[in-house]
């Protein structure tokens, strides 16, 4: 029984990259822009329902709700080929339509008066399932809609949701161009405390690394955001292929996500991809056995989050699941691992097992592409935490002389006090150290000795 996932689109970085994801997987299921499926492909066996439902004509509509406070977005996706792949009445925009000015308590606040009409579609579309599974949420952390009406939706999808998982693919900013958003640090502080406290699982993608990665590894000069979006829809899509073309393993979010994540809060996923093609150029056939994809996924180059993995000594692998597409002998998985064993290739956690997970799945057949062999990796590693230390820095610059206060102290939830800043600031803090703490093998002993502590500490 296929367990569905809803997915929500935040903002205009959302949209972009939740545009390019069904454009995908329109691709990959044989679905036209239209949402009719094509002649080829009615003799599939892959799972098209759960990501899509069928309407009364056999028409398949994504299980997606849009959602953005400024219209720019929407409306290029409803002038767009795929303008009737989606349900009209999962596209919701503000009435006045002046979006959140790149301020996250005003897309918080605006979160909070939309409120009953957002969640009556995100009712419907849960109603409308069988055996829900979770939700996914695509949006960036550093604007105002993405950011503020994403955490506020974050933080309500728990109250009203709770046995249900919640996955972000959240966009981090670009730390190497100057941004035009001057209150980019605190957005960016204010949604992590969110994502921190809300979600169970938050794949990391970092605009910084994908650039790098576009540059240098596509040897694209001037990225177009299309293109950057391009790479995001393809580790979506791969992520998700296990759900969607089933196996005798993680056939579902729960599966995928039990492996990698030990520890509630330590849920912050890096991915790596190989071969990287964009759909223009024709790729250079290079060789793929699934040594050769495994040994490059391990590659600080193929990591989608510009963090130092190998450069710090002490930072090492929590988890490693590797999704391999394409035609593989299970016997080649296992000299595989072997080899990186026996080479030391990943460092990992000292409490644990150190373990690369591998999950075989299928290709799509209506997609070519020149590889025999591909693969993505959804990697737990504590060096994801630098990102944060960096978020942190450039909001303490900020911070300590009050500078651009005043749009937050406009909306109620700054009114009475700014709080909510200092006790964000001190969540992150706190998830740092104990990706810090996970370095070490008494990590799994402090969760015992602050409980103790706490006891004793507590009046009886």
């Amino acid at each position: 029984m296929p367990r569905e996932i809803i997915t929500l689109q935040l903002g205009q970085c959302g949209n972009q990259i939740g545009m390019e994801f069904w454009k995908q997987l329109c691709a990959e299921h044989g679905i036209s822009p239209e949402g009719m499926l094509e002649d080829y492909a009615t003799e599939g066996t892959d799972r098209k329902d759960v990501f899509f439902y069928q309407a009364d004509d056999d028409h398949y509509i994504p299980r997606s709700v849009l959602l953005d406070l400024e219209p720019r977005v929407i409306n290029h996706i409803m002038n767009s080929p795929y303008a009737n792949l989606y349900n009209p009445e999962n596209v919701y925009l503000s009435k006045h339509g002046g979006g959140a000015g790149n301020n996250w308590a005003s897309g918080y606040s605006q979160g909070e008066r939309l409120y009953e009409e957002v969640f009556d579609i995100i009712d419907r579309e849960a109603d409308g399932s069988d055996s829900l599974e979770g939700f996914v949420i695509c949006h960036s952390i550093a604007g105002g809609t993405g950011s503020g009406m994403g955490s506020y939706i974050l933080e309500r999808l728990n109250d009203r949701f709770p046995k249900k998982l919640i996955q972000t693919y959240s966009v981090f900013p670009n730390i190497d161009e100057v941004s035009d958003v001057v209150v980019q640090p605190y957005n960016s502080i204010l949604t992590l405390k969110r994502l921190t406290q809300n979600a169970d699982c938050v794949v990391v993608l970092d605009n910084t690394a994908l650039n790098r990665i576009a540059a240098d590894r596509l040897h694209i000069d001037t990225p177009t955001f299309g293109q950057v979006n391009q790479l995001v829809s393809t580790v979506m899509s791969t992520s998700t292929t296990t759900l969607r073309y089933p196996g005798y393993m993680n056939n579902d979010l729960i599966g995928l996500i039990a492996s990698l994540i030990p520890t509630p809060r330590l849920h912050f996923l890096m991915t790596g991809y190989t071969p990287l093609t964009t759909s223009s150029q024709v790729a250079s056939v290079r060789k793929t056995t699934v040594l050769d994809v495994m040994r490059r996924l391990l590659q600080p180059k193929n990591m989608m989050v510009s963090t130092p993995v190998h450069r710090q000594a002490n930072h090492c692998y929590i988890s490693i699941l590797n999704i391999i597409q394409g035609e593989v002998d299970p016997t080649q998985v296992h000299k595989s691992l072997q080899r990186i064993r026996e080479r030391k290739l990943a460092q990992f956690i000292p409490w644990g097992p150190a373990s690369i997970q591998v999950a075989l799945s299928r290709k799509s057949p209506y997609v070519q592409t020149s590889h025999r062999v591909s693969g993505l990796m959804l990697a737990n590693h504590t060096s994801i935490c630098s990102l944060f230390e960096r978020a942190l820095k450039q909001f303490d610059k900020l911070r300590k002389r009050e500078a651009f206060m005043d749009q937050f102290r406009k909306e109620r939830i700054f009114q009475d006090s700014l709080d909510e800043f200092d006790n964000s600031r001190e969540v992150l803090q706190q998830l740092i150290d104990e990706y810090q703490s996970a370095t070490t093998p008494e990590y799994l002993s402090l969760g015992t000795q602050q409980t103790i502590s706490k006891l004793n500490g507590s009046p009886s």
